[in-house]
């Protein structure tokens, strides 16, 4: 362990080889880990208080999860409708997400929204504007005014070329192709990370005072989900809890009600929200627009949780199409409009079926699409339990409770992005000495090099395992047998990763890859189950068929840890009261029952 001087802390980092290694190291005032909007945001954010940054992410930079946030980004502008408030937004926020979020997390949302968006126009954004030049807003599902701008149906891509473009500006470091394997803590205090080159297997040590954890949720662990492949794997879930860090709800996974379910290549691709915020209309196979049997008000634009549970339930039922699903049409709007509205989601039917939408519905069901729980942080500077480690974006907890709503997860990551970043170089100026430790160092070199051996399995058969086992027994209706079941399985696959052959060749370390992401993908999943298994009741996009009502007495957060011989622990937490001058702002609508009267 050794330190330098404020002066040699605010050099410019560059890699260097490390004497007696076989890794390189590159050192930083912060560190960011993805680069997605949440971990640019970040960047920005640090950059622009005076620290040296570094961003690393495993995607291209410009093609992070972000790309695939479709529909658009919350704010209170009241650009369409002037009754809009923030403390309606906030209003809206909690009480649909069942009283689980955290209050104070939700406000800053709120509050700090429009800023955030308006940074984003300024700075480029193409967002969609009305005839005098304001930030136009379409409707989203239950909010309860238009406050959503966006981009067509490519608002996540939008906004990450933008903030792709200003980090480019700023001359930031980022750096591609790096997978992360662990995070180096030495006495309760994040010193950076370890990661290896997917191309070329270079190991190096990234060294930073602080370090922002932006690397997704772990939705591709169900067979029908809206995330690519080998991203949102559980990866910096795993991270964060061996670095000593809780997790909090991971059992609250939203599925999105609308996902393509062919051909089987696509299955689960996203369709977004935006398709029924433009007046789209959900019908079974008779014909039926059976919103109104679920929620005669708000019909196809209800809550995510109550549509999805509405759509699986049309199909279990037998009411479904040949392929398992419902169908979403949104003919009626013509083709003009839905190439100006909906260009993406023309263009994805067209090439995956050969499909007109203008002409004919899709056939959509529900999809695992966004963790809804994640890494336990404060409120304001989202800092976590290990000193000098941040997190942020759908990779921490506290924003959604049970339901989040749609264009909230953009929002959350310029506007926590903004702040981690501004907290971590805070603890970056704060520090008189860059913390490193040899040992630990060494430690995280030698476990990567243990997972490169021969082995009678292969990882995609076992991640197939995985997910197939999750999507029967954790998906959006659950029970206690199956989800016990779900465990048993998880820890007999756990048995045979032990046995996963890792080669890496010319075609890159992929395999490597591939086990790092089934070790941390079993993780979460059995922080998952265990959450589930804990939450005896019905709540938002937690179901359980064996306690189909809500449990008042369960308005807490489910937190999860490893204990000190590595086995997961769980307990509950009462969530933060609301406060007294937003109250009123949480009581208008019924949030309660629904689940009930679907399941009993």
């Amino acid at each position: 362990m050794f330190g330098g001087s404020a002066a040699c802390r605010t050099l410019r980092p560059r890699p260097h080889s490390m004497p007696g290694s076989s890794f390189r190291s590159n050192v930083a005032n912060v560190l960011v880990i993805g680069t997605g909007a949440a971990g640019l945001r970040a960047a920005i954010a640090a950059h622009q208080a005076g620290s040296e940054v570094v961003v690393v992410g495993k995607r291209r930079r410009d093609d992070a999860h972000t790309v695939l946030a479709a529909g658009g980004i919350n704010a209170a502008l009241g650009t369409v409708d002037p009754q809009d408030s923030w403390q309606q937004h906030f209003g809206d926020t909690l009480r649909e997400g069942y009283f689980l979020a955290d209050p104070r997390v939700v406000e800053l949302l709120a509050r700090e929204a429009p800023a955030a968006v308006l940074e984003l126009a300024d700075w480029g954004a193409p967002f969609a504007r009305t005839a005098d030049g304001r930030l136009d807003q379409r409707f989203f599902g239950a909010h309860r005014w238009r406050r959503t701008c966006y981009a067509g149906d490519w608002t996540g891509r939008a906004i990450l070329r933008t903030l792709t473009s200003k980090v480019a500006d700023l001359g930031l470091t980022v750096i591609d192709d790096q997978y992360v394997s662990q995070l180096l803590v030495a006495d309760g205090t994040c010193f950076g990370a370890l990661a290896f080159d997917l191309e070329t297997g270079e190991r190096t040590v990234f060294l930073a005072d602080a370090v922002v954890l932006a690397a997704g949720g772990h939705t591709r662990i169900w067979r029908r989900s809206s995330s690519r492949r080998d991203e949102n794997t559980g990866d910096g879930m795993y991270l964060a809890l061996r670095a000593g860090c809780r997790l909090a709800d991971m059992e609250l996974v939203q599925f999105h009600p609308t996902g393509m379910v062919a051909p089987e290549e696509a299955a689960g691709t996203l369709v977004t929200e935006a398709v029924r915020g433009e007046g789209g209309q959900l019908k079974n196979a008779l014909g039926e627009r059976f919103m109104a049997r679920y929620d005669p008000e708000r019909m196809e634009l209800s809550t995510r949780d109550r549509v999805a549970l509405a759509n699986y339930t049309e199909i279990a039922e037998g009411r479904g199409g040949p392929h398992g699903g419902v169908f979403l049409d949104i003919s009626h709007l013509g083709k003009d409009a839905i190439l100006e509205k909906l260009p993406r989601m023309y263009r994805q039917f067209l090439e995956y079926q050969m499909l007109d939408i203008s002409r004919e519905p899709m056939e959509v069901a529900p999809t695992a699409h966004y963790s809804m729980g994640g890494v336990v942080v404060d409120p304001d500077s989202h800092a976590t339990d290990v000193a000098g480690l941040y997190a942020v974006g759908e990779v921490a907890a506290g924003l959604h409770g049970a339901n989040r709503l749609g264009g909230n997860s953009l929002a959350e990551t310029v506007v926590f992005g903004r702040r981690a970043g501004e907290a971590a170089a805070e603890y970056s100026a704060s520090r008189d000495l860059q913390l490193r430790a040899r040992d630990v160092v060494r430690a995280a070199d030698e476990e990567l090099s243990s997972f490169i051996r021969p082995g009678s399995e292969f990882a995609r058969p076992l991640q197939r395992a995985l997910r197939d086992t999750m999507w029967e027994h954790c998906g959006v209706v659950r029970d206690q047998a199956g989800l016990q079941h779900g465990l048993d399985r998880v820890a007999e696959l756990r048995q045979l990763a032990g046995e996963v052959d890792v080669r890496p060749s010319s075609e890159g370390y992929a395999d490597l890859a591939h086990a790092l992401d089934l070790r941390a993908s079993l993780l979460a999943a059995e922080a998952t189950l265990l959450g589930a298994l804990a939450r005896r009741e019905s709540r938002g996009a937690h179901q359980r068929r064996d306690f189909p009502q809500l449990d008042t007495d369960l308005r807490v957060n489910f937190r999860t840890r490893l204990d000190g011989t590595s086995h997961l622990t769980i307990d509950a937490q009462p969530v933060p009261p609301v406060p007294p001058d937003l109250a009123s702002w949480t009581q208008s609508g019924e949030v309660l029952g629904v689940a009930g009267r679907l399941l009993e």
